[in-house]
């Protein structure tokens, strides 16, 4: 019998379906495997924004994790939002009692309409107990400005920003540069495992449909994780996911807001 490479997703549910956990098992699937799901905390969000978070309780996202892993497994885990320091501690704990160690880390903090999704005294929480235990993290340039401490990144420094990132957590980067301003942007991913520093360039893509690309980026890369890839490898294919979805999904128009891309370009009749 065949198998599935299989990738668990941690993360919070959207509503409106262009983040989350929805724009994961999108990905996931278009990505070419099997997605599972733990779910962190539901929100009630759209295109505009999100309007209420209730957090699952934690003893339920405990056995949402155990009953994926002791019965399907997987091959790599995406981590995204988690909301609370009792989640991160919960998340930490299961990922340590299964000892899974190819995990990317999308460390979501704001939604793209701006709503806070982690809560403040949880920053610590995430920085302390459970970064340095990931293999990859995602971060854009607001969440890499927290990690580092420092204000104003710039694309210049890119390269730099990435290694002192990946240096002081121990931890694989991939800097999306999508904040700045630049026509030109060029994501910088450092290699921990190799001391590599690659450049991801690609051109400004004008459109509104924004909503849910960390969570499509991080989810494709555990994907091409999943399935055996090298981290390099891995994070240029993810990188051209993200970047083709984003195109496809131009043309569209779905909701008031900030629209998702368009994650089944592929399969879907043009």
């Amino acid at each position: 019998m065949k198998t599935y490479k299989r990738v668990l997703t941690i993360a919070g549910s959207d509503s409106g379906g262009g983040a989350g956990i929805q724009a994961d098992i999108k990905t996931i699937s278009a990505c070419g495997c099997f997605a599972s799901t733990a779910i962190t905390a539901i929100t009630a969000q759209n295109t505009v924004g999100v309007t209420d978070i209730h957090p699952i309780p934690i003893s339920t996202l405990k056995k949402q994790i155990k009953a994926v892993l002791e019965d399907i497994g997987t091959d790599t885990i995406k981590i995204g939002m988690l909301h609370n320091s009792e989640t991160i501690i919960a998340v930490r704990d299961a990922i340590k009692q299964f000892k899974i160690t190819n995990i990317v880390l999308d460390p979501v903090m704001v939604s793209t309409s701006g709503n806070k999704l982690l809560q403040t005294d949880a920053i610590q929480t995430l920085i302390a107990e459970l970064i340095t235990k990931v293999r990859v993290i995602t971060p854009n340039i607001p969440e890499a400005e927290i990690l580092l401490g420092e204000k104003k990144l710039n694309q210049k420094d890119f390269p730099e920003h990435a290694k002192n990132l990946g240096r002081k957590y121990n931890v694989s980067v991939l800097l999306k540069a999508g904040h700045l301003e630049d026509n030109d942007l060029i994501d910088v991913f450092f290699n921990n495992e190799t001391n590599e520093i690659i450049e991801l360039k690609s051109n400004r893509i004008i459109t509104k449909n924004t909503h849910g690309t960390g969570c499509t980026l991080s989810s494709a890369l555990a994907s091409f994780l999943a399935q055996g890839l090298e981290l390099n490898q891995a994070v240029k294919k993810a990188k051209h996911y993200i970047n083709n979805a984003i195109i496809a999904g131009v043309d569209y128009s779905i909701g008031k807001g900030h629209g998702p891309v368009n994650h089944f370009y592929n399969y879907w009749e043009k």
